[in-house]
């Protein structure tokens, strides 16, 4: 448990914050000024906060890094996006991947929690303090839900490995309002922008922080059922339009971020 103080000193020593991973960091489908405009997401959502804070402290704003690119493995992650984020000098590194490898076949989250650990190990050792996530629960998910097993399995990986380094845990598989068709982007597998701003919340919990809203994970009001021919018809265009795009490039070894390059490469001031 945090105190308040021990998080007001937290808050102001953390100074440089990067975000390292793939889509999920990247912030994709987050984009509050139209599908056309720059995409957002939770870690540059947290950054806001965590600068605004920092601000009505009296102190310097944050500066702030995202090297997170769609589509990227664990690997690719920790060998070519974490050299770069450590040669910022951050104080502060959420680093959140493997959800895309799990996704493969023959996957193994024992072996990817053993990568995972000695990525905390050097962040940890360059004076930084960590931000891991856990995977999400996708019970109910037509596509991902086969995968549950094996986030199980890592998520034990990552709570053991922030135990063992003191690393910060934003637990993704424990937020109710997650659970909520609504929280999701058309694709099934990215978020909202209004789940990006919860998570947001859950970020500044998960350091230690109080939320700016208490009610961050109150889940959203029920609503009615679809009827089974709508039910089956959205599940028809969601195969065409998302799914088997996807099953596509996975098996042509093919990735949406082949071609792109971190959206903010340099810290930045919030």
């Amino acid at each position: 448990m945090t105190t308040h103080g021990t998080a007001s000193a937290d808050l102001l020593r953390w100074q440089r914050f990067v975000a390292v991973g793939d889509s999920f960091t990247e912030g994709l489908w987050d984009t509050p000024h139209g599908e056309d405009g720059p995409i957002r997401g939770w870690a540059d959502v947290l950054a806001g906060h965590l600068s605004a804070r920092r601000r009505a402290a009296g102190a310097a704003p944050l500066r702030y890094a995202n090297l997170a690119v769609r589509g990227r493995l664990l690997r690719p992650i920790v060998a070519d996006q974490l050299p770069e984020a450590l040669a910022l000098q951050p104080d502060l590194v959420s680093l959140v991947g493997g959800g895309n490898d799990i996704l493969r076949p023959g996957s193994d989250p024992d072996v990817l929690a053993r990568g995972l650990e000695r990525a905390v190990v050097r962040v940890r050792e360059a004076g930084a303090d960590v931000l891991l996530a856990t995977g999400f629960d996708s019970a109910g998910s037509p596509l991902v839900s086969a995968t549950r097993p094996k986030v199980g399995v890592y998520n034990a990986h990552i709570w053991s490995i922030a135990r063992r380094h003191g690393a910060h845990v934003l637990d993704l598989w424990g937020m109710r309002h997650l659970r909520d068709i609504r929280m999701w982007a058309p694709d099934r597998i990215h978020l909202t922008s209004e789940a990006h701003a919860r998570v947001a919340q859950g970020a500044l919990v998960a350091l230690g922080l109080p939320p700016d809203d208490p009610a961050w994970d109150e889940p959203l009001a029920p609503q009615p059922r679809l009827p089974r021919a709508e039910q089956a018809r959205q599940d028809a265009r969601w195969v065409r339009l998302y799914a088997y795009p996807w099953a596509t490039r996975r098996l042509r070894g093919r990735s949406s971020g082949d071609t792109r390059a971190p959206k903010l490469p340099d810290l930045t001031e919030v």
